[in-house]
Protein backbone atom coordinates (compact mmCIF):
# COMPACT_ATOMS: atom_id res chain seq x y z
CA UNK A 1 0.00 0.00 0.00
CA UNK A 2 3.33 2.28 0.69
CA UNK A 3 6.42 2.27 -0.37
CA UNK A 4 9.57 4.61 0.12
CA UNK A 5 12.81 4.02 -1.45
CA UNK A 6 15.63 5.02 0.88
CA UNK A 7 19.50 5.94 0.42
CA UNK A 8 20.77 2.65 1.73
CA UNK A 9 18.21 1.48 -1.75
CA UNK A 10 16.36 -0.80 0.83
CA UNK A 11 12.86 0.14 0.12
CA UNK A 12 10.52 0.62 3.09
CA UNK A 13 6.80 -0.87 2.65
CA UNK A 14 3.86 -1.30 4.76
CA UNK A 15 0.30 -1.86 5.02
CA UNK A 16 -2.23 -0.84 7.34
CA UNK A 17 -2.38 -3.44 10.73
CA UNK A 18 -5.45 -4.22 11.59
CA UNK A 19 -6.25 -6.64 8.43
CA UNK A 20 -5.59 -9.46 11.04
CA UNK A 21 -2.07 -10.96 10.47
CA UNK A 22 -0.04 -11.42 8.04
CA UNK A 23 2.38 -14.03 6.36
CA UNK A 24 5.78 -12.86 8.24
CA UNK A 25 6.19 -13.07 11.86
CA UNK A 26 8.39 -10.54 13.82
CA UNK A 27 11.63 -11.32 14.92
CA UNK A 28 12.70 -12.92 18.13
CA UNK A 29 8.78 -13.52 19.55
CA UNK A 30 7.93 -10.21 19.37
CA UNK A 31 4.12 -9.60 19.60
CA UNK A 32 2.42 -6.31 19.05
CA UNK A 33 -0.11 -5.96 22.06
CA UNK A 34 -2.64 -3.10 20.98
CA UNK A 35 -6.12 -3.20 22.91
CA UNK A 36 -6.91 -0.29 20.47
CA UNK A 37 -6.53 -2.78 16.95
CA UNK A 38 -9.85 -3.53 15.86
CA UNK A 39 -9.18 -7.05 14.33
CA UNK A 40 -6.08 -8.55 16.53
CA UNK A 41 -5.49 -6.62 19.57
CA UNK A 42 -2.14 -9.34 20.22
CA UNK A 43 -0.59 -9.76 16.82
CA UNK A 44 2.59 -11.37 16.09
CA UNK A 45 3.29 -10.91 12.41
CA UNK A 46 4.85 -7.57 10.69
CA UNK A 47 2.46 -5.01 8.74
CA UNK A 48 6.09 -3.49 7.12
CA UNK A 49 8.90 -4.84 5.80
CA UNK A 50 12.74 -3.43 4.67
CA UNK A 51 13.17 -4.63 1.23
CA UNK A 52 16.67 -5.04 0.79
CA UNK A 53 16.90 -4.93 -3.43
CA UNK A 54 20.99 -6.00 -3.29
CA UNK A 55 20.09 -9.65 -2.10
CA UNK A 56 16.27 -9.55 -2.58
CA UNK A 57 15.26 -9.96 1.00
CA UNK A 58 13.03 -8.44 3.54
CA UNK A 59 13.65 -7.85 6.69
CA UNK A 60 10.01 -7.75 9.37
CA UNK A 61 9.59 -4.29 11.18
CA UNK A 62 7.33 -3.32 13.87
CA UNK A 63 4.96 -0.40 12.96
CA UNK A 64 2.42 -0.74 15.98
CA UNK A 65 -0.50 1.96 15.38
CA UNK A 66 -2.41 2.01 12.08
CA UNK A 67 -1.03 3.44 9.10
CA UNK A 68 -3.42 2.67 6.97
CA UNK A 69 -3.54 5.35 4.15
CA UNK A 70 -1.46 7.59 5.50
CA UNK A 71 1.33 9.70 4.24
CA UNK A 72 4.79 10.68 4.22
CA UNK A 73 8.08 12.07 2.95
CA UNK A 74 11.70 11.27 3.28
CA UNK A 75 13.21 14.19 5.50
CA UNK A 76 16.55 15.97 4.78
CA UNK A 77 18.74 13.66 6.78
CA UNK A 78 17.28 10.23 5.13
CA UNK A 79 14.73 9.41 7.56
CA UNK A 80 11.69 8.71 6.37
CA UNK A 81 8.45 10.40 8.30
CA UNK A 82 5.48 9.27 7.92
CA UNK A 83 2.17 10.64 9.15
CA UNK A 84 -1.83 9.89 10.48
CA UNK A 85 -3.20 6.29 9.05
CA UNK A 86 -6.52 5.00 10.71
CA UNK A 87 -7.99 5.04 14.12
CA UNK A 88 -5.29 4.95 16.67
CA UNK A 89 -2.78 6.33 14.42
CA UNK A 90 -4.50 9.01 12.74
CA UNK A 91 -2.77 11.78 14.69
CA UNK A 92 0.83 9.74 14.89
CA UNK A 93 4.27 10.41 13.04
CA UNK A 94 6.20 7.78 12.62
CA UNK A 95 9.87 7.60 11.80
CA UNK A 96 12.01 5.15 10.22
CA UNK A 97 16.16 6.21 10.57
CA UNK A 98 17.81 4.14 7.84
CA UNK A 99 20.85 2.33 8.71
CA UNK A 100 23.23 -0.71 7.22
CA UNK A 101 23.51 -3.14 10.73
CA UNK A 102 19.30 -4.26 10.37
CA UNK A 103 19.08 -2.27 13.51
CA UNK A 104 16.83 0.59 12.90
CA UNK A 105 12.83 0.26 13.36
CA UNK A 106 10.14 2.62 13.34
CA UNK A 107 9.75 4.66 16.34
CA UNK A 108 6.45 6.09 17.12
CA UNK A 109 5.03 9.87 18.42
CA UNK A 110 1.72 9.71 19.69
CA UNK A 111 -1.03 12.57 18.93
CA UNK A 112 1.32 15.04 17.86
CA UNK A 113 -0.83 16.04 14.39
CA UNK A 114 -3.17 18.94 15.48
CA UNK A 115 -5.72 16.79 13.06
CA UNK A 116 -6.93 13.31 12.09
CA UNK A 117 -4.88 12.75 9.19
CA UNK A 118 -6.31 10.19 6.85
CA UNK A 119 -5.64 10.12 3.06
CA UNK A 120 -4.04 13.53 3.08
CA UNK A 121 -0.88 14.65 1.15
CA UNK A 122 2.94 15.49 2.51
CA UNK A 123 5.14 17.33 0.42
CA UNK A 124 8.99 18.48 1.90
CA UNK A 125 9.45 22.06 2.26
CA UNK A 126 12.76 24.38 1.31
CA UNK A 127 13.31 24.56 5.39
CA UNK A 128 13.40 20.91 5.73
CA UNK A 129 9.24 20.95 7.35
CA UNK A 130 6.82 19.06 5.80
CA UNK A 131 3.36 20.20 5.12
CA UNK A 132 0.37 18.04 5.30
CA UNK A 133 -2.85 19.12 3.26
CA UNK A 134 -5.99 17.66 3.67
CA UNK A 135 -7.39 13.97 4.42
CA UNK A 136 -10.84 12.53 5.10
CA UNK A 137 -13.10 15.02 6.73
CA UNK A 138 -10.38 17.74 7.00
CA UNK A 139 -10.25 20.94 4.87
CA UNK A 140 -6.88 21.91 6.59
CA UNK A 141 -3.25 22.04 6.48
CA UNK A 142 -0.51 21.77 9.06
CA UNK A 143 3.42 21.19 9.28
CA UNK A 144 5.43 18.65 10.77
CA UNK A 145 8.03 18.82 12.89
CA UNK A 146 6.40 21.88 14.66
CA UNK A 147 7.80 24.65 15.39
CA UNK A 148 7.08 28.07 17.46
CA UNK A 149 4.20 29.80 16.09
CA UNK A 150 3.47 27.30 13.35
CA UNK A 151 1.94 24.45 15.43
CA UNK A 152 -1.85 24.92 14.38
CA UNK A 153 -3.77 23.54 12.07
CA UNK A 154 -4.93 26.41 9.25
CA UNK A 155 -7.94 26.24 7.17
CA UNK A 156 -7.86 25.54 3.27
CA UNK A 157 -11.49 26.65 2.03
CA UNK A 158 -10.11 24.89 -1.20
CA UNK A 159 -10.78 21.73 0.24
CA UNK A 160 -13.86 22.16 0.96
CA UNK A 161 -14.99 23.67 -2.31
CA UNK A 162 -13.33 20.72 -4.22
CA UNK A 163 -15.16 17.94 -1.73
CA UNK A 164 -18.13 16.06 -3.88
CA UNK A 165 -20.58 15.29 -1.04
CA UNK A 166 -20.59 11.43 0.11
CA UNK A 167 -17.93 10.92 -2.79
CA UNK A 168 -15.15 13.20 -2.19
CA UNK A 169 -13.12 13.03 -4.97
CA UNK A 170 -10.14 15.59 -3.46
CA UNK A 171 -8.49 12.95 -1.07
CA UNK A 172 -4.32 12.32 -1.37
CA UNK A 173 -4.30 15.65 -3.36
CA UNK A 174 -2.25 16.15 -6.15
CA UNK A 175 0.87 18.63 -4.48
CA UNK A 176 3.91 20.21 -5.94
CA UNK A 177 6.19 22.80 -5.20
CA UNK A 178 6.48 25.32 -7.51
CA UNK A 179 9.86 27.37 -9.23
CA UNK A 180 8.38 30.49 -7.22
CA UNK A 181 8.05 28.91 -3.55
CA UNK A 182 4.40 28.11 -3.77
CA UNK A 183 2.53 25.30 -4.06
CA UNK A 184 0.22 23.87 -6.57
CA UNK A 185 -2.13 21.79 -5.40
CA UNK A 186 -4.87 19.81 -7.53
CA UNK A 187 -7.99 17.92 -5.62
CA UNK A 188 -10.92 17.05 -8.20
CA UNK A 189 -11.04 18.23 -11.07
CA UNK A 190 -9.07 21.81 -10.47
CA UNK A 191 -6.10 23.50 -8.99
CA UNK A 192 -5.14 26.32 -7.35
CA UNK A 193 -1.40 28.18 -6.45
CA UNK A 194 -0.99 28.36 -2.93
CA UNK A 195 1.46 30.70 -0.68
CA UNK A 196 1.31 28.51 2.72
CA UNK A 197 3.53 30.95 4.79
CA UNK A 198 1.09 33.94 3.85
CA UNK A 199 -1.92 31.59 3.88
CA UNK A 200 -3.38 32.91 0.46
CA UNK A 201 -4.61 31.80 -2.92
CA UNK A 202 -2.30 33.48 -5.76
CA UNK A 203 -3.52 31.75 -8.38
CA UNK A 204 -6.65 29.75 -9.57
CA UNK A 205 -7.03 27.39 -12.69
CA UNK A 206 -9.06 26.22 -14.94
CA UNK A 207 -11.03 23.49 -14.23
CA UNK A 208 -9.58 20.82 -16.34
CA UNK A 209 -11.62 20.00 -19.27
CA UNK A 210 -14.75 17.87 -19.18
CA UNK A 211 -14.73 18.44 -15.21
CA UNK A 212 -14.23 14.82 -14.48
CA UNK A 213 -12.84 13.75 -11.04
CA UNK A 214 -9.04 12.93 -11.19
CA UNK A 215 -8.47 12.98 -7.14
CA UNK A 216 -9.44 9.83 -4.97
CA UNK A 217 -11.59 7.52 -4.97
CA UNK A 218 -11.76 8.87 -8.91
CA UNK A 219 -7.79 8.19 -9.08
CA UNK A 220 -5.73 9.60 -11.59
CA UNK A 221 -2.15 10.31 -11.34
CA UNK A 222 0.21 13.46 -11.17
CA UNK A 223 3.64 14.50 -11.86
CA UNK A 224 5.44 18.04 -12.13
CA UNK A 225 7.63 17.71 -15.26
CA UNK A 226 11.58 18.01 -15.30
CA UNK A 227 12.58 20.85 -14.25
CA UNK A 228 14.72 22.47 -17.34
CA UNK A 229 17.25 25.94 -17.53
CA UNK A 230 17.87 26.13 -13.17
CA UNK A 231 20.91 28.23 -13.77
CA UNK A 232 18.64 31.77 -13.80
CA UNK A 233 16.75 30.78 -10.71
CA UNK A 234 12.86 30.62 -10.44
CA UNK A 235 11.65 33.57 -12.44
CA UNK A 236 13.08 31.74 -15.55
CA UNK A 237 12.13 28.06 -15.41
CA UNK A 238 8.75 26.96 -16.95
CA UNK A 239 7.21 24.33 -14.55
CA UNK A 240 4.55 21.80 -15.84
CA UNK A 241 2.38 19.39 -14.68
CA UNK A 242 0.96 16.32 -16.14
CA UNK A 243 -2.37 14.53 -14.48
CA UNK A 244 -3.10 11.33 -16.40
CA UNK A 245 -6.16 9.03 -16.34
CA UNK A 246 -9.01 8.58 -13.31
CA UNK A 247 -12.75 7.93 -13.41
CA UNK A 248 -15.71 10.18 -15.04
CA UNK A 249 -17.95 11.96 -12.94
CA UNK A 250 -20.75 9.30 -10.59
CA UNK A 251 -18.12 6.09 -11.56
CA UNK A 252 -18.14 5.60 -7.71
CA UNK A 253 -21.73 6.25 -6.80
CA UNK A 254 -22.40 3.49 -9.90
CA UNK A 255 -19.83 0.59 -9.01
CA UNK A 256 -21.06 0.99 -5.76
CA UNK A 257 -24.59 -0.27 -7.53
CA UNK A 258 -22.41 -3.12 -9.87
CA UNK A 259 -21.97 -0.88 -12.87
CA UNK A 260 -18.65 -0.73 -13.70
CA UNK A 261 -18.07 2.80 -15.87
CA UNK A 262 -14.60 2.88 -18.38
CA UNK A 263 -12.07 5.10 -17.11
CA UNK A 264 -10.71 7.76 -18.60
CA UNK A 265 -8.12 8.05 -21.77
CA UNK A 266 -6.85 11.22 -20.90
CA UNK A 267 -4.13 13.70 -19.95
CA UNK A 268 -3.96 17.15 -18.83
CA UNK A 269 -0.89 19.13 -19.27
CA UNK A 270 -0.67 22.62 -18.02
CA UNK A 271 2.00 25.27 -17.68
CA UNK A 272 1.82 26.54 -14.18
CA UNK A 273 4.12 28.92 -14.11
CA UNK A 274 2.50 30.92 -17.34
CA UNK A 275 0.50 34.27 -16.61
CA UNK A 276 -2.23 32.84 -18.54
CA UNK A 277 -2.04 29.29 -17.79
CA UNK A 278 -4.36 26.47 -20.13
CA UNK A 279 -4.65 22.62 -19.97
CA UNK A 280 -3.79 21.00 -23.07
CA UNK A 281 -5.59 17.36 -23.20
CA UNK A 282 -3.88 14.52 -24.90
CA UNK A 283 -5.35 11.21 -25.28
CA UNK A 284 -3.61 8.09 -23.43
CA UNK A 285 -3.40 4.68 -25.58
CA UNK A 286 -4.71 2.64 -22.91
CA UNK A 287 -7.78 4.30 -20.06
CA UNK A 288 -6.43 4.06 -16.54
CA UNK A 289 -7.81 4.76 -13.40
CA UNK A 290 -5.59 3.57 -10.34
CA UNK A 291 -2.28 4.38 -12.29
CA UNK A 292 0.92 5.17 -11.45
CA UNK A 293 3.26 7.59 -12.71
CA UNK A 294 7.07 7.66 -12.39
CA UNK A 295 9.44 9.88 -13.23
CA UNK A 296 12.42 8.27 -15.11
CA UNK A 297 16.18 9.31 -15.52
CA UNK A 298 15.89 10.32 -18.53
CA UNK A 299 13.10 12.71 -18.67
CA UNK A 300 10.10 10.60 -19.53
CA UNK A 301 7.06 9.25 -17.94
CA UNK A 302 6.22 5.87 -17.06
CA UNK A 303 2.46 5.33 -16.37
CA UNK A 304 1.80 1.82 -14.91
CA UNK A 305 -0.96 -0.23 -12.72
CA UNK A 306 -4.66 0.28 -12.59
CA UNK A 307 -8.05 -0.96 -14.37
CA UNK A 308 -10.04 0.46 -17.29
CA UNK A 309 -13.49 0.30 -15.22
CA UNK A 310 -14.61 1.26 -12.22
CA UNK A 311 -12.85 3.66 -9.37
CA UNK A 312 -10.35 3.06 -6.33
CA UNK A 313 -12.00 1.75 -3.44
CA UNK A 314 -13.06 -2.52 -2.05
CA UNK A 315 -13.71 -4.04 -5.23
CA UNK A 316 -15.08 -1.30 -7.27
CA UNK A 317 -12.26 -2.16 -10.17
CA UNK A 318 -12.36 -4.07 -13.17
CA UNK A 319 -10.28 -4.82 -16.24
CA UNK A 320 -6.64 -4.45 -15.12
CA UNK A 321 -4.78 -2.66 -17.19
CA UNK A 322 -2.03 -4.67 -17.83
CA UNK A 323 0.29 -3.07 -20.24
CA UNK A 324 2.33 -0.05 -19.28
CA UNK A 325 2.79 3.45 -21.34
CA UNK A 326 5.96 5.45 -21.73
CA UNK A 327 5.06 9.42 -22.18
CA UNK A 328 7.87 11.07 -23.72
CA UNK A 329 7.24 14.47 -22.96
CA UNK A 330 9.91 16.47 -25.53
CA UNK A 331 7.87 14.49 -28.34
CA UNK A 332 5.19 16.68 -30.38
CA UNK A 333 1.77 16.03 -29.58
CA UNK A 334 0.41 12.71 -31.00
CA UNK A 335 3.45 10.84 -30.73
CA UNK A 336 4.60 11.18 -26.70
CA UNK A 337 2.71 7.91 -25.99
CA UNK A 338 4.02 4.31 -26.40
CA UNK A 339 2.64 1.35 -24.82
CA UNK A 340 5.28 -1.72 -23.83
CA UNK A 341 4.72 -5.61 -23.45
CA UNK A 342 2.38 -6.24 -20.60
CA UNK A 343 2.70 -8.14 -17.14
CA UNK A 344 0.49 -10.95 -16.24
CA UNK A 345 -0.02 -9.84 -12.93
CA UNK A 346 -3.08 -7.19 -12.11
CA UNK A 347 -1.81 -4.57 -10.48
CA UNK A 348 -5.33 -3.20 -9.11
CA UNK A 349 -6.39 -0.82 -5.61
CA UNK A 350 -3.14 -0.75 -3.11
CA UNK A 351 -0.27 -1.26 -5.63
CA UNK A 352 2.35 1.17 -5.97
CA UNK A 353 5.55 1.60 -8.05
CA UNK A 354 9.48 3.43 -7.07
CA UNK A 355 12.16 3.83 -9.06
CA UNK A 356 15.22 2.12 -7.98
CA UNK A 357 19.02 3.41 -8.34
CA UNK A 358 19.56 0.88 -11.12
CA UNK A 359 17.09 2.55 -13.41
CA UNK A 360 14.07 -0.35 -12.93
CA UNK A 361 11.03 0.71 -11.57
CA UNK A 362 9.78 -1.32 -8.68
CA UNK A 363 6.16 -2.90 -8.61
CA UNK A 364 4.14 -4.13 -5.84
CA UNK A 365 0.80 -4.68 -4.06
CA UNK A 366 -2.73 -5.04 -5.15
CA UNK A 367 -5.24 -5.82 -2.94
CA UNK A 368 -9.24 -4.54 -3.46
CA UNK A 369 -10.10 -6.44 -0.62
CA UNK A 370 -11.14 -5.33 3.51
CA UNK A 371 -8.67 -8.25 4.20
CA UNK A 372 -6.03 -10.48 2.88
CA UNK A 373 -7.63 -12.51 0.32
CA UNK A 374 -6.26 -15.06 -1.61
CA UNK A 375 -8.68 -17.62 -3.23
CA UNK A 376 -12.36 -16.77 -4.53
CA UNK A 377 -12.31 -13.42 -5.67
CA UNK A 378 -11.83 -11.48 -8.73
CA UNK A 379 -8.54 -10.14 -8.08
CA UNK A 380 -7.04 -12.26 -5.22
CA UNK A 381 -4.42 -10.02 -2.68
CA UNK A 382 -1.15 -10.20 -4.58
CA UNK A 383 2.22 -10.03 -2.18
CA UNK A 384 4.35 -10.41 -5.11
CA UNK A 385 7.12 -7.87 -6.52
CA UNK A 386 8.28 -7.44 -9.93
CA UNK A 387 10.68 -5.10 -11.99
CA UNK A 388 9.65 -3.22 -14.71
CA UNK A 389 12.72 -2.83 -17.24
CA UNK A 390 12.28 0.63 -18.89
CA UNK A 391 14.17 0.02 -22.65
CA UNK A 392 17.11 2.28 -21.71
CA UNK A 393 18.27 -0.65 -20.01
CA UNK A 394 18.62 -2.92 -23.43
CA UNK A 395 22.00 -4.71 -22.77
CA UNK A 396 22.39 -4.07 -26.53
CA UNK A 397 22.41 -0.19 -25.97
CA UNK A 398 25.52 -0.75 -22.84
CA UNK A 399 27.25 -2.66 -25.70
CA UNK A 400 26.84 -0.25 -28.17
CA UNK A 401 28.21 2.67 -25.81
CA UNK A 402 31.16 0.64 -24.67
CA UNK A 403 32.36 0.03 -28.48
CA UNK A 404 31.80 3.34 -29.70
CA UNK A 405 33.24 4.76 -26.42
CA UNK A 406 30.27 7.58 -26.07
CA UNK A 407 30.78 9.81 -24.02
CA UNK A 408 27.54 11.58 -21.92
CA UNK A 409 26.11 15.10 -22.40
CA UNK A 410 23.93 15.31 -18.98
CA UNK A 411 23.00 14.51 -16.01
CA UNK A 412 20.00 14.61 -13.59
CA UNK A 413 18.83 14.94 -9.90
CA UNK A 414 15.67 13.08 -8.53
CA UNK A 415 14.24 13.63 -5.26
CA UNK A 416 12.72 9.63 -3.75
CA UNK A 417 9.20 9.69 -3.19
CA UNK A 418 6.53 8.35 -0.96
CA UNK A 419 4.07 6.33 -3.30
CA UNK A 420 0.73 5.61 -1.95
CA UNK A 421 -3.00 5.47 -3.72
CA UNK A 422 -1.57 6.61 -7.31
CA UNK A 423 0.74 9.46 -6.24
CA UNK A 424 4.36 9.73 -5.46
CA UNK A 425 4.82 12.12 -3.11
CA UNK A 426 7.99 14.68 -3.47
CA UNK A 427 8.75 13.42 -6.81
CA UNK A 428 11.24 15.82 -8.71
CA UNK A 429 13.37 15.28 -11.50
CA UNK A 430 15.91 18.57 -11.89
CA UNK A 431 18.05 18.46 -15.48
CA UNK A 432 21.50 19.49 -14.84
CA UNK A 433 23.50 21.60 -16.91
CA UNK A 434 27.21 23.53 -16.71
CA UNK A 435 25.72 26.51 -15.74
CA UNK A 436 25.09 28.19 -19.06
CA UNK A 437 22.50 26.67 -19.89
CA UNK A 438 23.53 23.92 -22.10
CA UNK A 439 24.73 20.14 -21.41
CA UNK A 440 26.73 19.05 -18.93
CA UNK A 441 30.61 19.81 -19.06
CA UNK A 442 32.38 16.42 -20.01
CA UNK A 443 36.48 15.72 -19.60
CA UNK A 444 37.71 12.38 -21.22
CA UNK A 445 39.69 10.92 -18.49
CA UNK A 446 41.02 7.93 -20.64
CA UNK A 447 39.53 3.79 -21.11
CA UNK A 448 36.26 5.09 -21.29
CA UNK A 449 35.97 6.86 -17.85
CA UNK A 450 34.59 10.57 -18.14
CA UNK A 451 34.83 13.80 -15.38
CA UNK A 452 31.15 15.16 -15.89
CA UNK A 453 30.94 18.94 -14.03
CA UNK A 454 27.56 20.25 -13.47
CA UNK A 455 25.67 23.14 -11.26
CA UNK A 456 23.37 22.08 -8.94
CA UNK A 457 20.25 24.34 -8.35
CA UNK A 458 21.16 27.48 -5.58
CA UNK A 459 18.35 27.50 -4.12
CA UNK A 460 16.23 25.09 -1.83
CA UNK A 461 12.96 25.90 -3.50
CA UNK A 462 14.03 23.79 -6.42
CA UNK A 463 16.08 21.55 -4.94
CA UNK A 464 14.81 21.16 -1.75
CA UNK A 465 17.03 19.81 1.45
CA UNK A 466 17.51 15.98 1.50
CA UNK A 467 18.83 13.16 -0.32
CA UNK A 468 18.86 12.76 -4.62
CA UNK A 469 19.32 10.05 -6.90
CA UNK A 470 22.28 11.67 -9.63
CA UNK A 471 21.63 10.16 -13.02
CA UNK A 472 24.03 10.72 -15.71
CA UNK A 473 22.60 10.35 -18.83
CA UNK A 474 23.35 10.22 -22.78
CA UNK A 475 21.03 9.68 -25.76
CA UNK A 476 18.38 8.94 -23.09
CA UNK A 477 20.21 6.57 -21.51
CA UNK A 478 21.39 6.66 -18.20
CA UNK A 479 23.74 5.24 -15.66
CA UNK A 480 23.17 3.89 -12.59
CA UNK A 481 22.31 6.57 -9.85
CA UNK A 482 24.32 7.57 -7.21
CA UNK A 483 23.09 9.17 -4.06
CA UNK A 484 23.74 13.07 -2.90
CA UNK A 485 22.89 15.06 -0.38
CA UNK A 486 21.89 18.52 -1.00
CA UNK A 487 21.43 20.35 2.20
Amino acid sequence: MHMQLLNTDRVVIFDLTDFGPSNISLPNGKCRNNPKDLTLKIDCTAHSVEYDVASNSVRPLNVFTNVWCSSGAAMPDGSLVETGGFNDGDRNARVFKPCSDNSCDWQEFNTVLTEKRWYASNHILPDGRQIIIGGRGQFTYEFYPKRTGADASYNLPFLLQTNDPRIENNLYPFVFLNVDGNLFIFANNRAILFDYVKGAVVKTYPTIPGGDPRSYPSSGSAVLLPLRNLQGGGSNITAEVLVCGGAPKGSFTSANNGKFVGALNTCGRIQITDPNPQWVMETMPLARVMGDMVLLPNGNVLIINGASEGTAGWDLGRNPVLSPVIYRPNNPVGSRFEAQLSSSIPRMYHSTAVLLRDGRVLVSGSNPHAYYNFTGVLFPTDLTMEAFSPDYLDPRLARSSRKNKQKPDNSDDGFTTFTTHSFSMNQRLLLLTNGNGIRADVTPLGRSNYQVRVMTPGSSILAPPGYYLLFVIYREVPSQGIWVQIK
